[in-house]
């Protein structure tokens, strides 16, 4: 299965996925405007992959036959002040404890 990967200039680390090198007949409008103008990233076979570096190969071949596109957004951000949080209350309950 071949598809073609574009990067957003608008969304860092957003890639739009479609089945045919500059088809985005399938992709909503909306989802459009809000990617930009996308930029050619590479032309690639799925068929022959084992994985993808960000993204589920099963998964963006599923949407691309169900839907004629995948979006790989970012992964998130961790939320360090929240790690952290829970580290002091995981610690403030072991001295508690002893």
């Amino acid at each position: 299965m071949l598809c073609a990967i574009y990067k957003s200039p608008k969304k860092d680390q957003t890639y739009l996925y479609v089945k045919s090198r500059d088809d985005f007949s399938s992709v909503p409008e909306a989802l459009m405007i809000t990617f930009g103008t996308p930029h050619l990233v590479t032309l690639t076979n799925l068929a022959t992959k084992k994985k993808l570096a960000l993204a589920d190969l099963e998964k963006v071949k599923s949407s691309l036959n169900e839907q004629g596109y995948y979006l790989q957004l970012p992964p998130p951000k961790e939320d360090l002040l929240k790690t952290h949080k829970a580290q002091m209350t995981a610690q403030n309950e072991l001295s508690t404890k002893e």
